[in-house]
Parts: structure tokens; sequence; C-alpha cells
């Protein structure tokens, strides 16, 4: 006597070798016994042998009509033996059972499994949707061959072009443009993005960079809708100052400015003066909305994408010539000693007398001329004078705190594009850039006169205001570093806690409320402070363990980490084209670790073959043999060693971290995984002080 039997799922058969009520021990051809429940157990039969029924069934099983079986079958459950018999003769043979039985299992959307051998036919509505979604889906198996084969000969199909960022970074794994470009990426054995690129999906390395960016960050575009800047209803009192702001040229968003009261009298008052667009905009209203949701400027060469319109903007900007609203503090030092004496903060309009313009005047105001050893020609030489002094002051009290001083070793770089007719492509024309440009790279020493005088006067107003804010109780949001030591990186948060970094008891951003949503948060708090005094807490539009601010630093530390991650790839691409442009094959550099190594005069981290073993901060001149301006990856290797191989290499006292390092040097990432075409829809992926 012969079986055959459910496995899991699977049919199998062989020869009973003992029989039980509830139980058979069946041996299969193999010569493996198995112990099988009676229930599973679905045909008997003494002939043919087990390995014909199982042979021959597969074949018959493919025949069978399965719509004709359907109509005859009955609209009770029913056994696969009896349609069996109903559809091969009154006594259907132990193959033609088998058969029947494999094709009812093989077809659930025609009959629906009742139990162990027994079906129930579907209904009809139900039969003709499963009909249409299999039909689909064989037609999408084609669409995805079709698409796949296009790729493979190097045709980008519309459909897949038009979801290409979707593809890479954020990719449905269901989708079938998803699919073509994994299927025909193994076909071709080609990386995705070589695939995409020679078949025509990316039309310019610029412009997949920047169209990526829009995507993840501006699905919508980076328009705004029609706003005005409403007014500031309070009567300002007019400051007795003349005020001057320090900036770039391509600065539009002025949001700070100094002045200086009372020189040659033994007392100085300093005045910090910063543009006060939180007298106008209210939380919760249709221009907060917009700053809420960029949460900052985006800054690149060439371009920039502001947070807030360039109307509103204009409205609360420190724009020389007017008399401006500002929220100001006036630090009072004495004058010989420059020790501090009293701070004050008010609400008022501020005279704006100049806009300077650090890119036209850095080489005028230099360290010679604030400190009278040459002559000083320009306009404010004694404020400015007086405002280096006290920078340098406040920069050593700050070096005491940090226990160390602080290194500005390598410059700042600045990036010019210029157009083939031979203009500047500036971040003030607000033109996107199209890749193309001419760019030019020059370099700022950090640390410059200007540059100190305007970062030292912030850091007393962020850190002095927050200070204050703690005082009346009024949360904030901070920046704090526990300590200098590597893997301490900087945090924010809503508590007054010490900024190792900077060197000051807490710190907040409050000083650029046009650009950064989280400084607009703070000049609201300091607002309250300075209208309501010692009951600000109760009149302060977020008020202490506020879930509203918690949630403005989680959405600011993300979108200002990748807005800043962008201004560095889109620096990195400007700095690829550079070396192209220059025809630049050799470069000087200093070995960092496990083989990256950093350019002497540009901007540019990358691996070095070669460079594995060598010391930290080595000098080495490596040799440029390729650049992927998709990947933005750069392949070299080393030429030479510059420096002495015995001299002990010298220690980066403000050194990366590695993962810093690894930040600027890494090549692009894709989301596209050709490893795992059929994962399910849920499994697809997704600074400065």
């Amino acid at each position: 006597m012969f079986a055959l039997f459910d496995d899991a799922g699977k049919f199998l058969a062989g020869r009973v070798m003992s029989e039980a009520d509830s139980s058979m021990q069946i041996e299969l051809d193999s010569g493996k016994r198995v112990k099988v429940k009676a229930a599973n157990v679905l045909i008997k039969f003494a002939k043919p042998s087990p390995a014909e029924v199982m042979g021959q069934a597969p074949a018959m099983a493919a025949e069978i009509d399965v719509d004709l079986v359907w109509e005859v079958a009955p609209e009770e459950d029913f056994g696969f033996d009896e349609l069996a018999n109903e559809y091969f003769g009154d006594t259907a043979t132990p193959v033609q059972q088998a058969a029947m039985l494999m094709r009812l299992f093989e077809t659930p959307h025609y009959f629906h499994r009742r139990g162990k051998g027994r079906f129930r036919k579907a209904p009809e509505d139900i039969l003709k949707q499963a009909l249409v979604a299999i039909e689909r889906k064989k037609q999408q198996a084609l669409q995805i061959e079709q698409w796949a084969r296009e790729l493979g000969e190097g045709t980008c199909p519309p459909a897949i072009k038009e979801q290409l960022y979707k593809i890479l970074f954020k990719p449905d794994k269901n989708g079938p443009e998803y699919k073509a470009v994994v299927e025909a990426a193994k076909a071709t054995q080609r990386a995705p993005l070589d695939l995409l690129k020679d078949a025509g999906a990316i039309d310019s390395p610029y412009q997949f960079h920047w169209k990526r960016f829009l995507f993840e960050h501006f699905p919508k575009g980076t328009g705004f809708p029609a706003l005005e800047a409403p007014p500031i209803k309070d009567e300002l009192p007019l400051a007795p100052v003349k005020a001057f702001s320090i900036d770039d040229s391509a600065t539009t968003e002025i949001d700070d400015a100094l002045s200086v009261q009372g020189l040659g009298t033994g007392t100085v008052t300093y005045g910090i003066h910063i543009a006060a667009p939180s007298l106008a905009i209210a939380p919760g209203t249709p221009i907060d909305g917009v700053a809420r949701g960029r949460l900052s400027t985006v800054y690149m060469p060439g371009h920039k994408i502001t947070m807030l319109p360039d109307e509103v903007v204009q409205s609360y900007t420190l724009q020389a010539g007017r008399d401006c609203p500002a929220v100001s503090l006036y630090v009072t030092f004495d004058e010989a000693t420059l020790e501090r004496k009293a701070s004050e903060t008010r609400l008022e309009r501020v005279p704006i007398a100049a806009n300077l313009r650090h890119d036209q005047l850095d080489d005028t105001i230099t360290e010679a001329s604030l400190t009278g050893q040459a002559p000083a020609g320009y306009d404010f030489a004694p404020e400015l004078a007086f405002a280096f002094r006290l920078a340098r002051h406040l920069k050593a009290q700050r070096e005491v705190v940090r226990g160390k001083p602080e290194t500005f070793n390598r410059p700042d770089y600045t990036f010019k594009l210029v157009e083939p007719d031979g203009s500047e492509n500036t971040t003030e024309d607000r033109l996107e850039p199209t890749g193309h440009e001419q760019v030019v790279i020059g370099t700022r020493k950090r640390g410059a006169p200007l540059d100190l005088i305007v970062a030292e006067a912030m850091i007393l107003a962020n850190s002095t205001w927050g200070g204050w804010l703690h005082e009346h109780g009024v949360p904030g949001i901070y920046r704090s570093q526990a300590s200098l030591q590597p893997g301490i990186k900087v945090r924010m948060g809503t508590k007054a806690m010490p900024h190792a970094g900077m060197g000051v008891a807490q710190y907040t951003w409050a000083t650029s409320p046009l650009r950064r949503y989280v400084d607009l948060v703070n000049q609201w708090q300091i607002v309250a402070c300075a209208r309501h005094g010692r009951t600000a807490a109760l009149a302060a539009p977020f008020k202490p363990k506020d879930a509203e601010l918690f949630a403005i630093i989680s959405n600011f530390d993300a979108a200002y980490s990748a807005y800043n991650g962008f201004q560095s790839s889109l620096e990195r691409y400007w700095t690829l084209k550079h070396l192209q442009q220059q025809g630049v094959t050799e470069l000087d550099c200093a070995v960092m670790m496990n083989g990256l190594v950093r350019a002497d005069s540009l901007p540019l981290v990358f691996k070095a073959l070669g460079c594995e073993s060598l010391p930290r901060n080595a000098k080495v001149r490596v040799r440029v043999t390729g650049i992927d301006e998709l990947t933005l990856d750069v392949h070299a290797s080393l030429l030479t060693r510059l420096d002495d191989a015995a001299a002990p290499a010298q220690g980066d006292p403000e050194a990366e971290s590695e993962d810093e390092v690894l930040d600027n040097a890494g090549p692009l990432t894709l989301a596209i995984d050709v490893t795992d075409a059929d994962a399910s829809a849920t499994e697809a992926p997704g600074s400065g002080a």
C-alpha cells in the first residue's frame, strides 16, 4: 500500500510500513522513514508506484482547465477527490487525483482551502478581482523587464528619470521603477549610479546634487507664499548711537551691528545691536510657520535659500541709513582695564551709520592699524580700535576658562563663481548656478581682526543673554559642551550649562534671528525679559519644560546638520571643479588617519593610496588620478613624502574626531540596494559652536 500526504504544504508519497488509528509510518523512495498523522494522508493507492504518481501528476495538473473546474465545482465545500471524479470520470486514478489536488492547491485565487484536501470555490466577484491583480502583476513584471533591458542598453525610460531621486535616496523597494534599476544593475553587473548616468538619467552632476537636496528638504520648491512683513507696533525710543555692521558683501540678512560710546571718558559702553523681527513676528503666525518649516538659511557657493522671504528680511535687516528696530545689549567697561561693570538690554530703534564689508576692508583694517602701529584712514577707526582691543581681552579670558588657547591652523575658504562672460554670480544675486561656472577659491585667515571683533561681540551677547534668561527663570535654547575631551560634542538643550569649547558659563544662539529659527525663539524669550523683568516667565511665549521647545531643538538640529552637510558637499563639488579647471594633478597634503589626507591649499579631504601607514601630520605629495563629480570621490596615490620620515609628527590640538573627518571625506551614499531587490517597503531606508 502506498500513500500521498501533505508535509507542511509539500506533497510527498511513499510506501506505508505500518498504520495505527492516528498515524502511519511511511518510507519514502530515498529510504527515509517518516511518521505521518492520519489526517495528513490524502490518497491511498496500490498502484502505480509513488515515483510514477509524483512524476506524472505535475504535468497532468498543468493541463487541467482551471476555469472549467471552477465552473463545475459545487458551491459548498468539496474534496479534491470528488472534483477529480467529476472532471476525469467516475473513478479517477491516483495520478488524476494527485493532479487535481496539486491544481487546486496552486490556484488559491480560484479555490480557497478549507482543510486537508478540502476546498471551496471563490465567489465570482472575488475571483475577478484576483485575476485583475494577477494580470496587473504580470504586466508590471513585463514592464520591469522592459525598463531593465532599456537601461542595460543605455536608454533611461521617462518613468525612471522622473523617479530618479526617490529610487536612489528614498526608495519604495516594491516599486517597479526601483526593481527595474536593481534588475538592470544585476544583469549588467554595474553600479546603479553609473548605470543611470550612462543611460542619460542625470543631466549634470551639479543639478544632480542640487535636485537631490531639493527632493529631500524642499519637495514643494524654494518659493515663499505671498506674505507681508507685519509692522512693529511698539513705540521704540531712538538710541543715541551711530552703529555699524561688519559682514560679507553678499550678506543680505544683516542681523548684528556694534556701537561704542564714551571713548576717552574712562568708562566705555559697548553696544551689540541685533535685528528684532521678534517684535513684529509672533509665534503661530503664517510667517513664523514659514521660518519654523525651514529653520535656517541654507548657504552654498554662489547661492542661498533664505529662511524668510526677502521682503520680510528687508523690513527688519540692519540697513545703513535707517533707524532699525533692535534688541540691544549695552555692556559697560572700564576703559583702561576693560573690567566689566554692568550690562543692560533695551528694545529700541538704532541708527545704522554704515554696513562695513570685511572682504573689502580686510586688507585695510589690519592689526597694525587697529593698534596704532600704522595709519588708520578709515571710518570708525577709534571705535574699531577699542572693539579689537576688547575682543582680544575677551578671547584671552575665555582661553583661561578653556584651559588652552584657541588655534586657527587652517584658513577659511571663499568660493566665487564666475560666468563665462566674466560676471560674478554671488549669493546676493540669488541666481541658481548651473554647475559650469568658473570657480575661484580664495582664503581668509581665521581670526582676522574684523572677524575677531564680530565673533567676540556675538559670544559676549549670547553668553550674557543666556545667563540673563536663566536668572529670570525663562527657558531658552542653549548650546553646551561638557568638556574638551575627545568625543564630547556640542549639544542643544533648554538648560544653562557650560560650553567648554567657548569657555563660557552658558551660551545661546540669539544673534542671528533673520537666519536661524532658534535665534528667533531665543529673542522672543529675551524680549519678554526686557518687557516684564522678574515676571517674564509668566509672559514668555515658551514656558519651562515646554514640549514645543524640545520639538524645535530636535527639528532644528536635524535640519541644520543636513544644511551644513549640503553646503560641504557643494563646496567639495566646486573644489573638484577647480582641480579640473586648473588642470591640477598633484597636491601637497597632510596625513590624517586611515589613509586620509588633507590638501594644504584647498578645502579637500580624501583617501590617497600608500598613505595608510604614515603617521598623522606627515607631509606628502599625492597624484590625483581621477575625480567623480557624482560621488564627489577623489582617486589619488602617494608620490613622495615631503618631511623627514624620522621626525615625530606634531599633534594638532584642535584635530577633528574620526567621525568628523570621515564626514568631510565620505563619498555619496545611496539608499538603493542591489542585493535585496525584493525587500518589503517597510525596510526601505529613509556643527559648529
